[in-house]
């Protein structure tokens, strides 16, 4: 089955402030002791929203203002630290359908690329008119646009995003998961291997 093309998000924001959010902000390790992925949404930014007896903190993902938002904001050197695909996994099992931010971690990227998760790029600037925005109108609806090259907010906040390439194009083009690709690929993979005289079939 073909992987849908990922050409542009649209929901609501919320803006998770601070430079170099690590992997195990994201998804605390104690969590990670999972035989699937399913159900880590609930534990995304645990430590920070969560006190020991598990009763809410202050924290902006607490904050009813921003329920259902599903495009995450964030500053410079988002998902640093560890290598866990679990942090963006988490993400996405918590909603969020694309991020924006100054920037990012690279194997955190390239994870998030093969979950279908955008990671597009805005500058300081921009990013800070996008975050305020959200903060004063947290309904305003959000549009990533990989086609375009765009991050619009309401009718009259475009923004100029940044993205690698190769992970543009492989989202729009719907070849974002090798796996997913290789599955695809069996009949033609076990007909190579067939012709292959030294794997002695």
């Amino acid at each position: 089955m073909a992987l849908a093309a990922i050409k542009n998000v649209t929901g609501c924001g919320v803006y998770v402030a601070g430079d170099d959010i690590d992997t195990d902000r994201i998804i605390p390790a104690r969590f990670m002791k999972c035989v699937t992925f399913d159900g880590l949404g609930q534990y995304a930014f645990y430590d920070v929203r969560f006190n020991e007896d598990g009763s809410a903190r202050p924290h902006v993902l607490n904050d009813a203002r921003f329920a259902g938002a599903n495009i995450l904001v964030a500053n410079r050197n988002f998902g640093c630290g560890s290598s866990r695909e679990h942090a963006p996994q988490a993400l996405a099992k918590a909603g969020f359908k694309a991020i924006v931010a100054e920037g990012y971690a690279e194997i955190f990227f390239g994870n998030s690329t093969t979950l279908g998760l955008p990671c597009v790029t805005l500058s300081a600037d921009d990013l800070r008119r996008l975050s305020a925005r959200i903060e004063e109108a947290p309904q305003t609806l959000i549009t990533v646009d990989l086609e375009a090259g765009t991050v619009t907010a309401g009718a009259d906040l475009v923004l100029p995003l940044s993205m690698k390439p190769a992970a543009r194009d492989a989202l729009v083009a719907g070849s974002w998961d090798p796996i997913a690709q290789l599955l695809e690929g069996k009949d033609a993979i076990e007909q190579t291997a067939l012709r292959l005289p030294y794997l002695g079939f």
